[in-house]
């Protein structure tokens, strides 16, 4: 391992700060999303009285950010992965000035994790747009958007050029096909095409990623600004050809997103993927040159787990980071029913290196478990440090046994926080607990887990210590 890898953690604003309408604050997606497993199926997207939301209070980061960062700065964090909310920025999303107290917030931010020693790598977009947007436009089906979204880069990059370095914009893209409401703002009506609006929605987010790398590289030359994707790797169920053409073609389905973002043209795959979806794309002159022309610097990724794919009817489906396949009878599965793969890992960073050719950063990788505070006040979360040491094994090996370049490891989420699935607390990735239930009840203390000082050795140590 090199002595300049990052090692660190990942964050989303939504999923932490809370103050969800304090100093200019604009209402987001996520402000209206709920605590069910179902939150991504609404279409009532508005805040109801008498109804939890879990992002209003979330873990009170906006508030606490400098106890938390300490905290992070204990454990010996490199760098730290979070996001800005769009909507502290341009509350509305289509406004004319930004709001000077949100800039205020992020810049007080970045100067304490620089203080610390925290190099900001920093999400444009982390399912939070504004939630005007949606109503107003349907999200990223309305091509206007990409001015939007341009005014507000330029505005960040702008601001804080000698605090952030390392940029990504959009928040694992491809799930765009999945969670099509919490990616793209698109709400969907029955009986249209879906695959034409959300892959024209996938346009439009693609041209403004390449107007961002275009910014990006003009206002901060010494930057590097990447893509970010839902990482996954495919097993064909058995060596029948026909489940291998399957788990070929997810994996082909998945890899559209970094193809455009990183070599900026659509394969004759993809449209021949449209042409049987019955996808037209609308197009504007320039937007094949700029897709060309500006294409991200490197490649970073979410890893959770793999799938197992078959071309033949099956009932016996698994969860995962909205990816669901066949269980693999020789994985171990979390309490949310994810398979547990750590090779899984390997092998996708060296799919992605060598299909790319851009150095890789892995931005989230962790455990959800229902973590207990013991009698003796303490959180003995020793599984969370067995899946994290065996990641972390396998990552080694990409990179000093296949030559794979990773800049960085940032663990999801290195304290506790509200799920993006399903909005709960009780789905807990930290190495510090958060005192704070389903229901928005409790204290908010911070203590801090076993795995806490695991991984403050793993990074003292530079990934050599991983007992």
């Amino acid at each position: 391992m090199k002595q300049q890898f990052l090692w660190g953690g990942a964050l989303a604003a939504n999923q932490i700060e809370g103050a969800y309408l304090e100093d200019g604050k604009g209402l987001a997606i996520s402000d209206v999303l709920e605590c069910s497993p179902h939150r991504f199926m609404t279409t009532d997207l508005k805040v109801k009285e008498g109804v939890y939301y879990p992002s209003h209070t979330a873990i009170d980061f906006y508030h606490r950010y400098k106890e938390d960062l300490a905290l992070f700065a204990e454990m010996g964090f490199k760098v730290l992965r979070t996001s800005i909310a769009w909507s502290r920025i341009y509350p509305n999303g289509d406004d004319d000035v930004p709001n000077e107290m949100g800039l205020g917030f992020y810049d007080a931010l970045f100067d304490e994790m620089l203080r610390l020693g925290i190099q900001p790598l920093i999400t444009l977009s982390h399912y939070e747009m504004p939630l005007s947007l949606v109503h107003r436009y349907n999200g990223w089906a309305d091509r206007r958007l990409i001015g939007f979204f341009e005014r507000y880069v330029r505005t960040v990059f702008t601001r804080y050029q000698h605090k952030v370095k390392l940029w990504l914009t959009f928040n694992e893209i491809n799930v765009i096909t999945k969670a099509p409401l919490i990616e793209g703002g698109l709400v969907i009506p029955e009986g249209v095409n879906r695959h034409q609006i959300i892959y024209q929605a996938v346009h439009h987010q693609f041209v403004a990623s390449s107007l961002a790398v275009k910014a990006c590289h003009e206002i901060i030359p010494d930057a590097k600004i990447g893509m970010m994707m839902l990482g996954l790797t495919v097993y064909p169920h058995t060596c029948k050809p026909e489940d291998g053409l399957k788990a070929f073609q997810i994996e082909q389905e998945e890899y559209l997103f970094p193809d455009i973002q990183a070599r900026g043209v659509y394969s004759p795959a993809v449209h021949q993927l449209f042409k049987r979806l019955g996808v037209k794309l609308v197009m504007e002159a320039d937007d094949e040159s700029i897709l060309k022309n500006y294409p991200v610097d490197f490649i970073s990724f979410s890893y959770y787990s793999s799938k197992v794919a078959t071309a033949e009817d099956h009932d016996s489906e698994v969860g995962g980071n909205f990816m669901k396949g066949i269980r693999n009878p020789y994985l171990k599965s979390s309490e949310w029913g994810w398979q547990i793969d750590p090779v899984g890992l390997r092998i996708l960073m060296n799919k992605l290196y060598d299909r790319y050719g851009k150095p890789l950063f892995i931005v989230e990788n962790g455990l959800g478990a229902v973590d207990e505070v013991g009698p003796d006040k303490k959180v003995h979360d020793y599984y969370r440090i067995d899946y994290l040491r065996d990641h972390l094994t396998q990552m080694k090996l990409a990179i000093d046994h296949d030559g794979v370049e990773c800049w960085g490891y940032t663990m999801w989420g290195p304290i506790d926080l509200v799920s993006a699935g399903t909005g709960e607390m009780k789905k807990r990735y930290g190495f510090i607990y958060v005192d704070r239930d389903n229901a928005g009840q409790g204290t908010l203390k911070r203590i801090k887990k076993d795995s806490f000082e695991w991984y403050r050795k793993v990074i003292a140590s530079n990934g050599e210590d991983l007992k």
